[in-house]
């Protein structure tokens, strides 16, 4: 989807990155640790099969490649962000600001999230309400807006194990911590009636329409800060480090991390649905979402073979059924949404 037209100050860069007729030999990518995977696959084979062109992927999470992809027009930036959540109005006003205002998402696939621990531990099936009751820093009671009162999982539902409550989860520089946040933490919220009482009390503070709501959701997605949640700012590997030195914990990962990583993971199911590449495909799984990657046009035709490696992550022997990214993990996204891809990507690149 083409976000906007170029602007004087995306044109007057784009003049100046264009003195050359390559400004720079490797296309620079950035963003997403859900994404990394895929685009280090795609990248390895590109160059495996164009030996001609170079491409460097970096992760750091999905909002701090968009900051970076976001920073301006011109060979010192990236080219590429990867992200597993779409691209926000205001990132993308963040990037009219410094020029970058011509911009082409590409959806190209899909992934869970899903929630694991060791695999040695009992089966334990999660609704959103459980993990929000679990992590939560406040929770309603009898009306009343209290201190998450509860320290192991038995507190939270009495047929979990008396494990300690300890989660790892993704930081705010991911995508994934944002999806994690809507789909299961306010759903949860919701579900238990705490929204409505969060909300009220915005309203009763003097705060009305948008505002509420906003304070209400807040107060939803806050994570108690006494030690039973982890953030992890660095990728899944992290992740998985916190799982073997605590075998009584959860952790938050892309479904595809956890397909990798069977050996030393369980997977726990969420609403009654195991996470699977199918479930996922159907929308049965309900903590799923699609993935990303934004295109800077400036830099279209400048950096060699920018244009090609899009056209290469897109194809069917990319990001098709019988792919290595899906191999890998990746649930392909159905083919008429593949065939658009491919299409929107032509038009938009002109």
């Amino acid at each position: 989807m083409k976000m906007t037209r170029f602007g004087l100050i995306a044109a007057a860069a784009a003049v100046a990155v264009t003195g050359a007729a390559h400004a720079r030999d490797t296309v620079k990518i950035a963003g997403s640790s859900t994404v990394l995977p895929y685009a280090r696959i795609v990248a390895k084979n590109f160059g495996e099969e164009n030996p001609e062109y170079k491409t460097v992927v970096e992760s750091g999470g999905s909002s701090a490649g968009i900051k970076e992809f976001c920073k301006g027009v011109g060979t010192q930036y990236i080219d590429i962000a990867n992200s597993s959540r779409a691209m926000k109005s205001s990132e993308v006003k963040a990037c009219a600001s410094k020029g970058v205002t011509d911009i082409i998402e590409i959806k190209f696939g899909y992934d869970g999230i899903v929630f694991a621990y060791d695999a040695k531990g009992p089966k334990i099936e999660f609704e959103p309400i459980d993990i929000y009751r679990a992590l939560a820093k406040e929770i309603v009671k009898d009306g009343k807006i209290i201190a998450n009162p509860n320290k192991t999982m038995k507190d939270v539902q009495g047929e979990y194990p008396a494990w300690k409550i300890a989660f790892f989860v993704p930081a705010s520089n991911h995508g994934t911590r944002e999806v994690f946040e809507v789909k299961v933490l306010e759903k949860g919220c919701k579900d238990l009636g705490d929204y409505d009482v969060f909300k009220k009390e915005a309203e009763a503070k003097g705060l009305k329409g948008k505002k509420a709501k906003k304070a209400a959701f807040k107060r939803c997605v806050s994570m108690r800060t006494d030690g039973s949640v982890t953030e992890i700012a660095g990728d899944y590997t992290e992740t998985l480090a916190g799982i073997k030195g605590n075998k009584t914990g959860f952790g938050v990962f892309g479904l595809a991390f956890y397909e990798n990583n069977k050996d030393t993971l369980r997977v726990a199911p969420v609403s009654g649905v195991v996470p699977t590449a199918a479930a996922v495909a159907s929308g049965k799984y309900p903590v799923s979402r699609p993935l990303y990657f934004y295109v800077k046009k400036a830099h279209l035709g400048v950096i060699k073979g920018m244009k090609e490696y899009v056209e290469f992550f897109i194809s069917e022997a990319m990001t098709g059924p019988k792919s290595p990214t899906v191999a890998y993990g990746l649930v392909a996204a159905p083919k008429a949404e593949r065939e658009a891809t491919r299409a929107k990507f032509a038009k938009e690149s002109k």
